[in-house]
């Protein structure tokens, strides 16, 4: 039987054909404690199941009969059947938590798996609240699916078991309920499908809310400079309204679900009562058979009311299967295997023309920022960022019923002609040398470990200091000192109550731009990379704290290698030679003096040569 926490490894990958396959997937993996929970809800029952029976010969053999002692048997029965049921349902319920926290666990830390296999790849095959959702709220709705089927299942075998008993009593009224029970049933059908289709509508605007609200966190700051917050205050209202509102229509579909199962147990339970009361007329049934037949008809109630919150939480299960598999299914386009990268390796970019020299601090400037940003994508085998894209928000704004799913289709469509075009290019010279041989043929992990990337788009995540600037826990104390004077963020230490152990909220939202900045510098310091790609590392700081970091930057890296993308003198002023691109092309290679006799390079740092120089 498995037990917390199971362990997970990255290539455990589920079955991904279909929803349905992945939700008996996931019932197999548990199958132990599935069939455990199983049991423990026929033991749960048992006191439902078999009061009737005992109560109906405590009436007919014991108080009818007036013997008192066939009363306190009965009784007796009554009570120990209450006992076992008890503890049958205290053990089911903390099998069922243990179940639910299991299926939460795995579901989280394959959507970790999938996060790191992907990478950068992952926002191009799902959104990012798509990812959010499935490790939140599927999660927890597979935890939710895993307790029900068990508690299906238990309601089968005692309905069987109900059903056995009446037949030993009245085989007219079981046959009764045998017939009927799935006619009643099969009137629910018709709202099935238009559940599911409810369900899968606010699942996928639900997870597109959770994106906007994520980009608006995230931009907060940018937001309020320049007075944007009450724009996409409105477009979160917006798009809160349309969750609402088909938060309303999957509430209108289960409460339909739910009046179709209380009027089917009441039709079962009135025909009992009905047919049973003719059958003691009849005198074909005792007084304690009846009252057994009328606590049968009671306890069918449960049974029913079980198989249509099945029906409804399976539904939800399959939506959330559909969502998780997408994401679990998400294919790298990278191929695996390769020829190791080593260490200081000499990059080539062909397009550009630029080379990178073994142990050389290299600055790139160019008069297009994503120019120069696009050739450290290209040295550290990254896929060109997806600039301009229009993504689903607005593709939805005001659609409904079909409109709103062709566009979803379409949208699906256009992820996967995305994933195509990735796979294409990644399968294609890349265009990179790293010591004579291209980055496609080499092992990406390999050539991870050389040459490590930082952008702007590096994040900080919750947790102490020394977390955010040693993550893996591999560097020393002194080195991690080192790091962060090179990156001038010990104003960071020392505003922090505890130091090193002091604390950072997620994405650093209590620290300014700039320290936020100067913090991704020390951790990509403290790496230790062979070749340290690093783009715009002092955008966000002032002219005196740039002036302090340009020479501890170029000291820390002595005698490695380094690319730095930036037009600010004060660290041109440091690199050992300066490429100068245009239109993505290199036209000229240098010292920052040597470079400054051509004017068209002069333009481009002129703005950073005055603020230096104020």
């Amino acid at each position: 039987m498995r037990d917390f926490p199971p362990e997970v490894l990255p290539g455990d990958t589920p079955t991904w054909r279909s929803p349905l396959s992945f939700l008996t997937w996931l019932v197999r993996g548990q199958a132990g404690l599935v069939t455990l929970m199983t049991v423990l809800v026929v033991v749960w029952q048992l006191p439902s199941v078999l009061s009737p029976l005992l109560l109906g010969r405590a009436i007919d053999a014991g108080m009818i009969a007036r013997d008192p002692l066939a009363t306190a048997g009965w009784s007796g029965l009554l009570l120990l059947a209450v006992v076992v049921g008890a503890a049958g349902g205290i053990l089911q319920h903390t099998y069922v938590v243990r179940s639910w926290v299991i299926a939460i666990y795995e579901t989280q830390k394959r959507v970790g798996h999938t996060s790191g296999r992907l990478g950068h790849v992952l926002g191009r095959r799902v959104p990012t609240g798509e990812v959010l959702s499935v490790a939140s709220s599927d999660s927890d709705t597979f935890g939710a699916t895993l307790e029900v089927a068990s508690r299906f299942i238990g309601a089968l075998i005692s309905f069987a078991l109900v059903c056995v008993l009446m037949f030993t009593t009245s085989p007219m009224l079981a046959l009764v309920v045998i017939v009927v029970s799935p006619l009643l049933l099969a009137a629910s059908t018709p709202v099935l499908r238009p559940l599911s289709v409810a369900q899968r509508d606010e699942r996928t605007q639900n997870s597109e809310l959770t994106s906007l609200a994520t980009d608006i966190v995230a931009g907060l700051r940018i937001l309020r400079g320049i007075g944007g917050e009450a724009t996409f205050g409105a477009n979160y209202a917006t798009q809160s309204q349309k969750v609402r509102f088909l938060g309303v229509r999957v509430g209108t579909w289960q409460g339909v679900v739910e009046a179709i199962s209380v009027l089917v147990s009441g039709v079962l339970l009135v025909a009992l009562v009905y047919l049973g009361t003719h059958e003691l007329s009849a005198g074909r049934l005792t007084v304690g058979q009846l009252i057994s037949f009328v606590g049968y008809a009671l306890y069918m109630l449960s049974p029913l009311q079980t198989f249509f919150d099945f029906s409804q939480k399976w539904i939800a299960g399959l939506v959330a299967a559909a969502k998780t598999s997408a994401l679990l299914g998400a294919q790298s386009p990278w191929r695996s295997g390769g020829a190791p990268v080593g260490p200081s390796p000499r990059l080539v970019d062909e397009a550009s023309g630029v080379e990178v020299i073994p142990g050389r601090f290299l600055a790139v400037v160019s008069a297009d920022p994503d120019a120069s940003a696009a050739l450290v994508d290209r040295l550290g085998r990254y896929l060109p960022s997806l600039a301009g894209r229009h993504d689903e928000d607005d593709d939805e704004e005001g659609l409904r019923g079909k409109a709103l799913r062709q566009a979803r289709s379409e949208r699906a469509a256009r992820r996967a002609v995305q994933a195509a075009r990735d796979e294409e290019a990644a399968q294609q010279p890349w265009g990179v040398t790293a010591d004579g041989v291209n980055l496609r043929d080499v092992n990406l992990a390999s050539l991870r470990k050389r040459v490590v990337v930082s952008d702007t788009a590096s994040m900080l995540f919750a947790g102490t200091l020394q977390e955010a600037i040693d993550p893996w826990g591999r560097a020393t104390r002194d080195r991690a000192e080192e790091a962060l004077i090179a990156a001038s963020a010990e104003d960071v230490f020392d505003a922090l109550p505890g130091g090193w152990q002091g604390t950072i909220d997620e994405k650093g939202r209590g620290l300014s731009g700039g320290q936020r900045q100067r913090l991704i510098l020390a951790r990509a310091l403290l790496a230790d990379a062979d070749v340290l790609c690093l783009v715009e590392p002092t955008s966000a700081v002032d002219a005196h704290t740039e002036a302090r970091i340009a020479p501890r930057l170029a000291a820390y890296r002595e005698g490695r290698t380094t690319v730095v993308t930036t037009a600010s003198p004060l660290i041109l002023h440091q690199a050992d030679e300066v490429a100068f691109l245009q239109d993505g092309v290199l036209v000229a290679r240098g010292t920052h003096t040597d470079l400054l006799t051509r004017p068209d390079y002069r333009r481009v740092v002129a703005r950073g040569m005055e603020e230096g120089d104020d």
